[in-house]
């Protein structure tokens, strides 16, 4: 009797072994899927999100060796189109890269309204939806089971932002709240908002403007009145430029100035001259001089994937073919093929429901810091945010203190 139970547990391992391998040798690439933005509004993001995307699939094919599932090293693949920044463009292309191309996980466009209009396709096919560029807490709060979040809250972006104004000039009081009329601009206003507030601060001017406005000279002429200490506002990177520039001819000088989503491109300082960017904030996920490295990890009981800092800005500028360099929306787009990489590993299969708890249970460090998600709804809760400031050219990071790399100009010099 022992020697048959013996001889069941054999024939069940080697059938077992034998499937694993006939699943690996059946599997001879996995496909990342992204309809990116390559024209229209948020191209210069989606440039950005395409170069870190191919930087990390580079280095996990031919540094790491590919990803390992069931003993085979496998190599990525990258299939994109161009969505135009359209929503439209968005979900018709997330069907055809699930439907045609037959891609293993679909990356999100940038922005939250294109992350939100994609995210109902890729539920309908039960596909894993990861999200590095739509910060809008209200994404996860439809109850949709396959999305999983790379870029931090929206909520979240100017809350450190509030600390560090706190931290150097807590008699600094009125703040005034101006964002773009989007999902993730509201968002990021109602977070500073209500931590602001929690700071002791008074909100003297809260408004939005719309998407596309061409001049915001009405909004800021009231919001000169009011006389504010510090500004708050933003929403993406043409109205981001408006801001600070009708600010200038209106001759609006304030303490503090921080724009989200605008003012940490490369192509901002450059846009605007030193004149106007010079002083002028804004909050990133990721900056270049940020410290991460394996014996951080090491420190803090994370497991660490991926290349280093300086490893990566190599990649990214080799993917571009272009001498630039890489921003959050880079480093956040990366980070998330790691973390798709380390999922599929952890759990040793590229089914969809398996690589989705596996990404709700993950936690890790790479170049771009922290990973850790809530497993229930998919939002990011374990990347903290920096901040940065335009320096005489130069992109520096002034808070938190233990990650700057300068410090911080304040009072921000008059336009």
């Amino acid at each position: 009797m022992k020697k048959r139970i013996v001889l069941l547990v054999i024939g069940f391992a080697a059938v077992f072994g034998f499937l694993l391998a006939t699943n690996a040798l059946a599997i001879d690439k996995v496909v990342i899927g992204h309809p990116a933005c390559l024209s229209g509004k948020y191209a210069k993001a989606g440039e950005q999100a395409i170069g870190g995307v191919k930087a990390c699939i580079d280095w996990v094919n031919n540094v790491y060796g590919g990803v390992l599932v069931a003993g085979k090293r496998i190599p990525l693949k990258y299939k994109y189109y161009d969505c135009e920044s359209k929503k439209e463009g968005v979900t018709s292309l997330i069907e055809r890269l699930i439907t045609v191309d037959k891609v293993n996980v679909v990356f999100s466009a940038y922005s939250s309204g294109l992350t939100l209009s994609g995210a109902p396709v890729a539920e309908r096919y039960n596909m894993v939806y990861m999200d590095h560029g739509g910060a809008s807490d209200r994404i996860f709060q439809q109850g949709f089971q396959y999305i999983v979040q790379t870029i931090g809250p929206g909520s979240k972006y100017h809350v450190g932002t509030l600390n560090m104004f706190d931290h150097f000039d807590p008699k600094a009081k009125k703040i005034a709240l101006a964002y773009e009329d989007s999902e993730f601009a509201r968002m990021t206003m109602g977070g500073a908002e209500k931590h602001a507030k929690k700071l002791g601060k008074k909100i003297v001017f809260m408004r939005t403007y719309p998407k596309g406005v061409t001049d915001l000279t009405p909004l800021l002429s009231d919001m000169k009145a009011k006389k504010p200490d510090i500004v708050l506002g933003g929403g993406h990177y043409e109205d981001g430029q408006l801001f600070a520039r009708q600010m200038s001819d209106l001759d609006i000088n304030v303490k503090g100035l921080s724009l989200v989503a605008s003012a940490t491109l490369p192509a901002y300082y450059k846009a605007l001259g030193g004149n106007i960017a010079e002083g002028v904030l804004g909050p990133s996920h990721w900056e270049y001089g940020v410290t991460f490295s394996p014996e951080g990890a090491m420190k803090v009981g994370l497991d660490w994937i991926g290349p280093g800092q300086d490893e990566f800005v190599k990649l990214f500028k080799k993917a571009l073919g272009k001498d630039i360099t890489p921003d959050y929306h880079a480093a956040e787009a990366g980070a998330q093929v790691l973390a798709y990489v380390k999922a599929v590993e952890n759990m040793n299969s590229i089914d969809q429901d398996k690589v989705r708890a596996s990404l709700g249970k993950l936690k890790f460090m790479s170049f771009y810091g922290g990973w850790d998600v809530d497993d229930k709804t998919g939002m990011q809760i374990g990347h903290s945010m920096v901040d940065m400031q335009w320096q005489k050219g130069k992109r520096v990071i002034v808070w938190p203190l233990e990650a700057a790399t300068g410090k911080l100009i304040y009072p921000k010099p008059k336009f």
